[in-house]
């Protein structure tokens, strides 16, 4: 019954202000998959002898995500519908079955078109939130964007294909983001380990100085 009432909530809320409701789920969620990666850092990592105290929960690391998210909400509505109207799974009047040529057309279309620039700009809005210089974001591209755009290439396909393929538009970014705790416990981890070597190789840099 509280999920019902639950998505009872949403469909109103998304009814009366879509991008708003998309931009705060969006923002929630992602903020989750940071917090669910910082939590599974703290289980990972061995204990330093050498410290005192293990470093505590970065909130404000939480908060750009949640940035981010909320930013990137209303973009991916604006993208969904955008495919749902050039990218038709039916004929025209919404007879018939649905194509898996047309279902392979959109699901194709969101990951050679959205994912890259999506993935580009998650490097470049962290870069800037975290108030790295140019040469630190442009290194940055260099050693997260490829990985992590062929590891999003080897999930995200099948994802997406259910997405399209089962849920009404409004639960689409919902069900994306959802899916996307995981992914964002990803990309939290790798801009955490660039964070960490970026950090290295600058207080190396200061001592050869």
């Amino acid at each position: 019954m509280a999920n019902v009432a639950l998505a009872r909530v949403y469909q109103q809320s998304f009814e009366s202000y879509p991008y708003t409701t998309l931009a705060l789920t969006n923002g929630a969620l992602s903020a989750l998959g940071d917090a669910v990666a910082q939590c599974t850092q703290r289980f990972i990592e061995q204990p330093d002898e050498n410290r005192r105290h293990q470093p505590r929960y970065d909130i404000l690391r939480t908060l750009r995500f949640f940035a981010f998210g909320f930013g990137m909400g209303p973009v991916i509505g604006r993208w969904n519908f955008f495919l749902e109207h050039n990218f038709p799974l039916r004929s025209i009047g919404g007879s018939g079955k649905v194509s898996l040529r047309a279902l392979a057309r959109r699901v194709g279309a969101d990951q050679f078109l959205m994912a890259p620039v999506g993935l580009a700009f998650f490097i470049g809005s962290m870069g800037i939130m975290e108030g790295r210089d140019t040469n630190h974001i442009g290194q940055r591209y260099q050693d997260m964007y490829k990985p992590a755009l062929i590891a999003n290439w080897q999930v995200w396909p099948m994802a997406q294909l259910i997405n399209f393929r089962f849920m009404p538009l409004p639960y689409r970014v919902p069900f994306q983001s959802t899916c996307g705790v995981f992914w964002t416990l990803y990309l939290s981890l790798l801009n955490a380990k660039e964070d960490e070597t970026q950090e290295r190789n600058d207080a190396l840099s200061r001592t050869l100085q």
